[in-house]
């Protein structure tokens, strides 16, 4: 059986795009006491896991934020809550990486733990355009690490997890990938070692 590596999945923040909720919310506020605080109420509050599980809604995530900050800082979580992506860069190498395999002929695919508005974030990233497949935890209400949410994606585009190497951030996310048949990378920022085990696995 020929279990050479013909696909590369990608997980979006910390390998495709940056996230940095204490960097975003400093761009909101006026001092780095209050930028602590939407961060907290915001990025940092447990509800933002729960936002990307598709569990609850923006307009939840809103609310709730508000409720855990002082009223003045109302009109910052609104411009933050709305304009964040707009200030995730994305990572110049890995999005290279993504279009030059492209190129060759892999397989470039995106699975990621985010909300439903993922476009905005997403599709600042060069490598977006040149995607074959996207899977999104809060559309699929299913969350890495959990290897379903793998093995959908396999069946979804009819790929064979031998096939496939998943790149995330997150070592957990990789071990789900492995428990659903996949190889995977742990990125902690080399894209040249990242490209040189898919190569060692094609």
């Amino acid at each position: 059986m020929d279990n050479r590596v013909k696909n590369v999945i990608f997980d979006m923040g910390g390998v495709l795009m940056n996230f940095d909720g204490p960097y975003f919310s400093s761009l909101f506020t006026d001092t780095p006491e209050d930028a602590a605080l939407l961060n907290q109420a915001l990025f940092g509050s447990t509800m933002w896991s729960l936002l990307d599980s598709g569990t609850i809604t923006h307009e939840t995530m809103r609310r709730y934020a508000a409720h855990h900050l002082p009223e003045r800082l109302h009109p910052n979580l609104d411009k933050c809550f709305g304009h964040w992506p707009e200030h995730s860069e994305p990572f110049e190498e890995t999005n290279d990486l993504a279009i030059r395999l492209k190129s060759e002929g892999y397989g470039i695919y995106l699975l990621s733990n985010a909300n439903t508005n993922i476009m905005q974030q997403l599709g600042r990233a060069p490598a977006c355009r040149f995607l074959d497949g996207i899977v999104v935890s809060a559309e699929e209400r299913l969350m890495k690490p959990d290897p379903a949410i793998f093995r959908l994606l396999c069946d979804r585009f009819d790929l064979a997890p031998e096939e496939c190497i998943f790149v995330d951030d997150n070592e957990d996310n990789c071990i789900g990938a492995r428990t659903a048949g996949m190889h995977a990378f742990h990125f902690i920022g080399n894209a040249n070692e990242l490209e040189a085990t898919i190569r060692l696995l094609s």
